[in-house]
């Protein structure tokens, strides 16, 4: 191998190894993940406990002060029991319940904001020393007009937002915490493969036990500190995606 070949070859790996250094450093070595799954299908994530997640934290909020438990004795009945044997909802670490999302969205809104400020500064000596007595020639030297400054602004934003957004479906959710009240954490995650597209949809917040119904289901919007998601990963998404080195220049480019 003659030694041009052997810099061009050196050249071509230093680039290839900057460019990955650079794929890395934006889009947390994605691009190695990527390259790795060409021509495969997304892989579908194992089926953990939620508790163990890395980003996992229990939930705390305000907890109203412990009431004593009153019990009804000769009676054939529980309180909050729905069953005449056994109350079938979720109600304990473990259990499942179906959450049914139905979010409706819509916003409309526009803003316009205008500014016009218009200013002038002048400042002038007309008589110094007697001034008026000398010629004119010596008149010339003489500080005349000190200041003379003009400035003005204007400033014209206008924005608007048009959104309508619609979700309908049905995730079964799993509770991950009882409150000290008796309401339940709950968080279900729900993964679909199409071919070579991924769609996620994951539902997480706080419910009441009296929330859900005698079918063990509950509508999202009775869902307290609701967080739910619905997107996808796959090739499609890669696609609608900018590349990361456009998206870097969006962030670093002032203009």
């Amino acid at each position: 191998m003659s030694r041009f070949k052997y810099a061009c070859r050196c050249k071509r790996v230093a680039l290839a190894a900057a460019l990955l250094a650079l794929g890395c450093a934006t889009s947390g070595c994605s691009a190695i993940s990527r390259l790795s799954q060409i021509g495969e299908t997304p892989k579908l994530t194992s089926i953990d406990n939620p508790t163990t997640q890395p980003g996992y934290k229990p939930v705390s909020m305000p907890m109203p002060k412990p009431e004593t438990v009153s019990y009804n004795p000769n009676s054939l009945w529980r309180n909050g029991s729905r069953s005449f044997f056994k109350d079938q909802r979720a109600h304990q670490v473990g259990d499942l319940l179906t959450v049914t999302v139905n979010v409706t969205d819509q916003a409309n809104f526009a803003n316009e904001t205008q500014r016009n400020t218009t200013g002038s500064e002048a400042s002038a000596i007309t008589d110094f020393a007697g001034s008026k007595t000398l010629g004119a020639q010596a008149q010339k030297v003489l500080p005349g007009n000190l200041l003379t400054a003009n400035g003005s602004t204007q400033y014209d934003g206008k924005g608007s937002i048009q959104r309508q957004e619609t979700l309908q479906t049905n995730v079964a959710a799993v509770v991950t915490q009882v409150l000290p009240n008796g309401n339940l954490v709950v968080e279900g995650k729900q993964e679909i493969r199409v071919n070579y597209e991924m769609r996620e949809l994951i539902v997480a917040g706080i419910v009441r036990p009296e929330d859900i119904q005698s079918d063990n289901t509950i509508d999202s919007s009775k869902i307290a500190q609701a967080r739910i998601s619905y997107g996808g990963r796959g090739q499609i998404t890669d696609i609608q995606q900018p590349r990361y080195g456009q998206q870097v220049m969006d962030v670093l480019l002032p203009f």
